[in-house]
């Protein structure tokens, strides 16, 4: 009798124990691109620790319960549903890769569950594919393309070749990069184009291509190892001497520092230049993350830090963790992060967290931004009226 009602009173305690959490899902491709979602895991870490810290939410600590997608959509949306199912989760967030992360938004569509996107950058995920259950936080393709534009159409240059990732997120830079070039200098021409499939890029054959079409500039997708092969044989081929490059992400210290010395000199990029950010925001994130991980942060570190910052930020809002109210919550939500306040559109649940543009550099054996500016994702974003022909209604 007495172990029964010790199992009974343990079972009770374990039920109040929980109900004390706030538990959100997170997925991602962990084991398939851990470069950038090693740090972004970190990230997240030291924001739950922070918000735990200071009281948790509503009264209530947050839980993370995380799980890996394996990088494959079928895998995600298996995983959302056990998070969502058998884990009883409030929310979900994350995802990296941008096929996956349209997969789980139609999944949090069908379910009807929050999803806080907090890397793809595709398009579709806040315009053709949107729906009323989806947030993003980082600028999408779009928006990181239209900050570099400027700049690309500064040279008028005007044979241009293009090389990216055979999937959704290189599959939408490419085009936006075309449709705003063009747009802005209506006599450019595309001499060129490369799309090896992500993670399998022959790299040799790929230089090789863009040079003999000779192009007066190249706009660059890839990422990642794609990227670090790329680079290196672009230098041994001499691809790059004395022209123009403009490439997405490649300021960001995931990709620039395998490449150490033989990091590209002089590309336009978008990034993030954390040794050299003096901002009120910014300083007290890296002084915390550097406190707890003992070493510096990488821009994942960022994102996954921001993204749990804004659901916090978020639940309180809404005061529940009623999906609908925190769907009403999130529409217009004014949180922080290291960049700075942030806002979550309600046209079209994009925030306006924006990126550093700048140019690559070699300083004392490794590469790094210089000449750098943020640019504020408001900014780069079509008026209103163009976003509301580009997204279902709600």
């Amino acid at each position: 009798m007495k172990k029964t009602l010790f199992a009974l009173a343990a079972a009770a305690l374990a039920v109040g124990v929980q109900a004390q959490t706030i538990k959100l899902g997170e997925l991602n491709s962990y084991k398939a691109q851990p470069a950038f979602l090693e740090p972004y895991r970190k990230g997240w870490e030291l924001a739950v620790e922070e918000i735990n810290a200071a009281g948790g939410v509503l009264g209530r600590k947050l839980e993370v319960i995380s799980r890996d997608d394996n990088g494959n959509p079928g895998d995600a949306v298996r995983v959302a549903e056990e998070l969502v199912s058998r884990e009883n989760v409030s929310l979900i967030f994350g995802t990296f890769l941008s096929h996956i992360g349209l997969a789980v938004a139609d999944f949090a569509k069908q379910r009807k569950v929050l999803f806080v996107a907090a890397e793809p950058l595709t398009d579709k995920i806040t315009w053709q594919n949107g729906n009323r259950y989806t947030f993003r936080l980082r600028p999408s393709t779009y928006m990181q393309v239209a900050m570099l534009v400027p700049e690309a159409a500064k040279l008028k240059k005007k044979r241009w070749a293009v090389v990216y990732p055979n999937y959704e997120y290189g599959q939408s830079a490419v085009a936006s990069f075309k449709q705003l070039l063009k747009a802005a200098q209506p006599d450019v021409e595309f001499v060129a184009e490369q799309a090896p499939a992500l993670g399998r890029i022959d790299a040799g054959a790929v230089v090789q291509a863009l040079a003999d079409a000779k192009p007066d500039a190249i706009f660059n997708v890839t990422f990642g190892a794609d990227l670090a092969k790329f680079v290196r044989e672009g230098n041994t081929r001499g691809l790059f001497k004395d022209r123009a490059v403009f490439s997405l992400l490649t300021g960001e210290p995931e990709y620039l520092d395998p490449l150490k010395d033989e990091a590209p000199e002089g590309w336009w990029v978008t990034g993030y230049p954390w040794y050299s950010i003096q901002s009120k925001d910014h300083d007290a994130f890296l002084r915390a993350y550097q406190a707890k991980f003992k070493e510096y942060p990488r821009l994942g570190s960022v994102v996954g830090y921001a993204t749990v910052r804004a659901i916090a930020d978020a639940i309180k809002r809404a005061g529940s963790t009623d999906t609908e109210k925190m769907i009403a919550a999130f529409k217009g939500l004014k949180t922080s992060s290291p960049f700075g306040p942030i806002v979550f559109r309600a046209i079209d649940h994009q925030s306006t967290m924006g990126a550093y543009v700048g140019r690559t550099a070699v300083r004392q054996g490794r590469g790094v931004m210089v000449d750098f500016r943020y640019i504020d994702g408001a900014a780069v974003l079509p008026p209103d009226a163009e976003v509301a022909k580009l997204r279902p209604a709600d």
